[in-house]
């Protein structure tokens, strides 16, 4: 019960970073379609449920290939974003290349982790604030 509580609110509090992110720099088509399939093949992983995972590592991995050679808007930082989106790009390219070689669901876990926890550098790190300096952190939010 509380496992489910914390990611409901994990959620809800992602979930308004990314509308907040979108609000401020104008929307990012690429950003929230990957978002759309991170959301569908993470958050079943968390619960076990790698099925999501595996039917749709190819199109995580077209979406972080699509997004990664998308403009990055105004409010978000020219310089980094575009090396974090190639993080990402590596690492959902390795999604895909194990859930092909049928990789095991801890490797997958793990994989599909680290891919979240680079698109949250993303969302949170490279979105400038008003001053225009890149985050360093996003205070009070932590999703491990």
């Amino acid at each position: 019960m509380i496992k489910k509580l914390i990611l409901l609110f994990t959620a809800i509090t992602f979930s308004f970073t990314v509308q907040q992110a979108n609000a401020e720099g104008k929307g990012w088509k690429e950003l929230n379609d990957f978002h759309t399939i991170m959301s569908k093949t993470f958050h079943p992983t968390e619960e076990g449920n790698f099925e999501p995972l595996k039917k749709h590592a190819s199109d995580l991995n077209a979406s972080a290939k699509v997004w990664a050679a998308s403009e990055v808007p105004a409010g978000f930082d020219k310089e980094l974003t575009p090396k974090i989106l190639a993080e990402l790009v590596s690492k959902c390219e390795e999604i895909e290349k194990s859930v092909t070689a049928k990789s095991d669901d801890d490797m997958l876990k793990k994989q599909i982790t680290e891919a979240h926890e680079i698109f949250h550098q993303i969302v949170e790190k490279c979105k400038k604030p008003e001053d225009g300096k890149a985050h360093e952190e996003h205070e009070g939010h932590d999703h491990k």
